[in-house]
């Protein structure tokens, strides 16, 4: 079985899973997503994921069609009916069915979709040795911290790294490093960590958040302001987070080393401490 999906009150194999032509998801790009995982039937950060649905929702007016009880409760079956242990739970909200037409219509029933598909396994060997990545111009919208289903820009700059054989793309807005298609940026040098700051140029990572606090709990400085691509090329580590890949060190950045050319000793820290707060969450959390 490839996952479950719940689409508008009723649950079935994802690959019957079907909308309207109609839906404004479909057509206009008028909706939100989140993406959880769950490790041993357990969804980590669930309310921070939670938290930042509904901030994308009011930022679009768009009405959150269940209660956060009954969208927990809905999850809970949807893990149940997969079988999964480790998934990735995709949810998407869009405006709902209307005839086509730019203004937001009246009396619309929003559309509602929950899957469940067993998370990708990461090979072993690019935490151990360290990922690619190219820098590119960010060419997205200016709500970026939004999670919007409009996300073409980060497809095309992924395809860019994907045809290179890189594993991200990194996103430079009027010589910023903003973040990745996927996934927050930071950059370590001198000991210290620097990633870009909330606002409306990156997507506030749930990942992102954890980690910077565990690294805060570590008595280390972190510093959240824009820094430019040459710092990034000169950082001693550099690193992306993401909630599906957690923490992965990154060693070249268009094909020119990043320190030694291998995961640094605070990257590698870092991402240590988030498996074991991921380990503590899922042996003490009941959904």
């Amino acid at each position: 079985m490839e996952g479950i999906a719940y689409v508008n009150d009723t649950f079935m194999p994802l690959e019957t899973g079907q909308i309207s032509i109609e839906d404004r998801g479909f057509q206009l790009g008028d909706g939100v997503y989140e993406v959880i995982k769950t490790y041993n039937s357990v969804p980590f950060a669930l309310e921070g994921h939670l938290n930042r649905l509904d901030r994308s929702l009011n930022m679009l007016e768009l009405p959150l069609p269940k209660s956060r009880k009954e969208l927990k409760r809905l999850i809970r079956e949807a893990l149940r009916r997969s079988g999964f242990q480790d998934a990735l739970i995709y949810l998407q909200i869009t405006r709902g069915w209307a005839p086509r037409q730019h203004a937001f219509p009246d009396k619309v029933k929003p559309t509602l979709v929950l899957t469940v598909r067993r998370a990708r396994s990461i090979p072993q060997d690019l935490y151990d040795h360290g990922a690619s990545a190219i820098v590119t111009g960010d060419e997205r919208w200016l709500r970026c911290d939004i999670k919007s289903i409009c996300i073409l820009p980060n497809v095309l700059a992924k395809e860019k790294a994907t045809r290179v054989g890189a594993f991200e793309a990194i996103l430079a807005r009027d010589d910023r490093i903003t973040e990745g298609t996927s996934s927050n940026v930071v950059a370590i040098k001198s000991g210290r960590i620097y990633t870009a700051p909330e606002g409306n140029w990156i997507l506030s990572g749930v990942t992102r958040a954890h980690v910077l606090d565990l690294a805060r709990r570590e008595c280390m400085i972190v510093i959240e302001e824009f820094f430019d691509p040459e710092f990034l090329m000169s950082a001693d580590e550099v690193f992306i987070t993401n909630t599906s890949f957690e923490v992965m060190p990154v060693v070249t950045i268009d094909k020119q080393s990043i320190g030694d050319g291998q995961p640094g000793k605070i990257t590698c820290r870092l991402g240590q401490l988030y498996k074991e707060e991921v380990l503590l969450h899922t042996t003490q959390t009941v959904l």
